[in-house]
This record gives structure tokens, C-alpha cells and sequence, in this order.
């Protein structure tokens, strides 16, 4: 006889764990399983950057503190391919916090509410009329599948690969030294595809260093790779022991959000922020509305694709735009330029790349107008940081 439970979420990190969370917040008697290939606490590929919109979520979800996990790290500094700088405070602080401690702590908040956490891989799903089988063993009103990038649960389901253009390439390591330690760090590299090297300082000393590429036909070797990564950053190399690769899903590229009782949320539903990488807050949002949407049963997933296009559309949109732009050195110049001139285009660029932000008009025309004072592309002149 098959074990029962209301939901089964594939994938016990950020997305999987706001999953169940929030069912439990929502239905504290409900039977939620949380299954992972992994043995927590385990590594993960990522800056382990931790914007507040992250830790605001987790707050609403009724997770215990995290902010003792990682020191406040106030400011932002980018730099952008033609050397314009800007480095100010962001209006709430972020946090650095390694994924093996964030994810860990997260995985215990919803183990101390209720789920229940069991190490699993999971190779085969069948869906009927009233519940889905995963691998003839467990069954579930509605299963939830936060598996990440190279999700198993979005391959069962018939979803596309995603395509090259739209999937970033990512290495990251870990080095003894800190470019700013009270700053997260990011230079952007004069490529043919968008790219940046990023410093994030990490407790107790040292940072998290990495390189990613907006397009995986531009992405090269992992030597390639470091190459880049020690151009942008002399000085920071990784110790190569913790050198690891990853690819990431953007959000630019098609969703699959079927109907019936398998929901997908976080990298597994290609949530990747297109502009930064980052996708602990989309992974985190979308978690808690499969966690909200489940308890629809078969309604499930006709209901979370309406959520999912409620919440994310115009952010989607927004940034989908202007990942097209980045792609010009020159538009990135402007844009550096303008954040450093007005809090309000820095402050709208922050929300953007780390939370579910959009482009302001008056963002977006301040940015026009570094533009023109840049003079247009081939003109003399190298500029110069501001």
C-alpha cells in the first residue's frame, strides 16, 4: 500500500522548503513530505547572497530569525564594462549567508512545522484521476517540484529543454580575500554576451567569488571561465577545491505551468532573474504560491499558473527588456552612470535584480539621459568613473 500524504514537494531547498512552509502555515494538519537526493546540510553552486526581499518573505512565512547567520552587508557597487562606478547603500541591507547554512535552516523550519523530510530521488511520477504515484511508492494529493535547474520532476512532465540563449552558465569558488567587506561586488565584463565576475564577503572572513555568463553560447570552458573571473578580480582567485559550475534558467525563456497536480516552482520553473542570476527570491515567491495553490487539488495547477502570471508578469516583462539592453556595453555605461547620480534609479535597479521590482519611467528616462551625455557609440571618448 502506497504511503499517503496531501503534498509531496520534490526538492527541499528554498523553493521547496517555502512550499511547505506555506501549506503548513495554510492547513497545519495537512501531511506534507519533503523529499531530496541530498543529505542536508549540503553545498550548493550560488553567490549565497541573501537580498532582504528574500528575508522579508521568510519573515511573512514565519521562519525563525536568520539574520544571525550572516552580518549585514549594506552597500552595492557595480562597474560597469566602460569603468562608470557606483557604490551606495541599499535601502535595507543584504546578507551573505553559504547555502549549505541557508538552505539547512530553512529545511528545519519546515521539519519543526510539520513536514516531514526523507532523503529520496525520485525517477518516476504517474498521475490519475484523484492523486499522483511517485516511483509506486508515494502518493500525494498534489506534488510540488522544486528539484532545481535540472529538474527531473519538469523533465516527466514533457516540458522543452531550455534553450541556450536563454540558460546562464555560472562558476563559482571560494577565496581567502574580500574586495569590499562591506559591499556586494560586481564588474561587468566587456563580452559579446552579458557577463560579470561578483565578490560577496562571507562571515568570518574571505568571499564568495564567481563568473557568470547571460548566455550558454558564450559561456567557453570552465578554464575559460576562470580566465575571465581572474581579469575582473586580480588578486580574489578561488582556492580551486571549491571551484563548482552550474547552469540557471532564465525567466526569459518559456514557463510550463500545466494543469492537474504536479506544480513546478523555483530554478525547476526557470525563475532565474535575467539581469543578476539571482534566484533565491523567485524560488522563495514561487514556493509559497505552489504551497498556496496545492491545496486546490486537482484545480492545482490551472490555479498557480494564474498566481504565478498575477505576481510575476510585469517583473518578467520588465526585466526581459532590459536583459536585451545589457547586452550593449554603452546602455550599461548610462545605466551605472544614472544610479550613481539618482538614489531612485539605483534603488529601482536593486528591487529589479533582487526582488520582483520593474522599471520606473523616470528610472528608465534618467538612464536615456546618461545616455546622451555618454555620447553614442563610436564617438571619442573613454569615459570615466563618476
Amino acid at each position: 500500500m502506497n504511503e499517503k500524504y496531501d503534498v509531496a514537494v520534490v526538492g527541499a531547498g528554498p523553493a521547496g522548503s517555502a512550499s511547505a512552509l506555506r501549506v503548513l502555515q495554510l492547513r497545519p494538519d495537512a501531511r506534507v513530505l519533503l523529499l531530496d537526493a541530498a543529505e542536508f546540510p549540503r553545498d550548493k553552486t550560488c553567490g549565497d547572497g541573501i537580498a532582504a526581499h528574500v528575508l522579508e518573505l521568510l519573515q511573512a512565512l514565519g521562519v525563525p530569525d536568520l539574520t544571525d547567520l550572516g552580518p549585514a552587508v549594506p552597500r552595492l557597487q557595480l562597474r560597469s564594462p566602460g569603468g562608470r562606478v557606483v557604490s551606495r547603500p541599499c535601502a535595507r541591507p543584504n546578507r551573505v549567508i553559504p547555502r549549505a547554512v541557508f538552505d539547512a535552516q530553512l529545511v528545519s523550519a519546515a521539519v519543526a512545522r510539520g513536514a516531514e523530510l526523507r532523503r529520496h530521488r525520485v525517477r518516476r511520477i504517474d498521475v490519475h484521476a484523484g492523486g499522483v504515484v511517485l516511483d509506486e511508492s508515494i502518493e500525494a494529493a498534489v506534488v510540488i517540484g522544486a528539484d532545481g535547474a535540472n529538474s527531473t520532476v519538469r523533465r516527466l512532465l514533457g516540458a522543452p529543454d531550455t534553450a541556450p540563449k536563454h540558460t546562464a552558465v555560472a562558476i563559482r569558488g571560494y577565496a581567502p580575500t574580500t574586495v569590499e567587506p562591506d559591499a556586494l561586488v560586481i564588474e561587468f565584463a566587456r563580452t559579446r554576451y552579458p557577463a560579470y565576475a561578483w565578490s560577496f564577503p562571507l562571515p568570518g572572513g574571505g568571499s564568495n567569488v564567481g563568473y557568470g555568463v547571460f548566455d550558454r553560447r558564450g559561456a567557453g570552458s570552465r578554464q575559460e571561465l576562470l580566465d575571465a573571473l581572474r581579469r575582473l578580480l586580480p588578486g580574489h582567485e578561488p582556492a580551486p577545491d571549491t571551484v563548482r559550475g552550474h547552469h540557471l534558467p532564465l525567466s526569459t525563456g518559456p514557463r510550463h505551468h500545466p494543469d492537474g497536480r504536479v506544480l513546478l516552482a523555483g530554478d525547476a520553473a526557470a525563475m532565474i532573474n535575467p539581469l543578476t542570476g539571482e534566484g533565491i527570491f523567485d524560488a522563495v515567491a514561487s514556493g509559497v504560491l505552489a504551497g498556496r495553490a496545492a491545496l486546490l487539488g486537482a484545480d492545482a495547477g490551472a490555479a498557480h499558473r494564474r498566481a504565478m502570471e498575477h505576481s510575476f508578469s510585469l517583473h518578467h516583462r520588465h526585466g526581459a527588456l532590459l536583459a536585451g539592453l545589457v547586452a550593449y556595453p554603452r546602455f550599461l555605461d548610462a545605466a551605472v552612470t544614472a544610479a550613481a547620480r539618482h538614489k531612485s534609479v539605483f534603488d529601482a535597479a536593486v528591487d529589479l535584480g533582487l526582488g520582483r521590482g520593474t522599471a520606473p519611467v523616470g528610472a528608465l528616462a534618467r538612464v536615456a539621459a546618461a545616455y546622451v551625455t555618454l555620447g553614442l557609440p563610436g564617438r571619442a571618448g573613454r569615459p570615466q568613473p563618476v
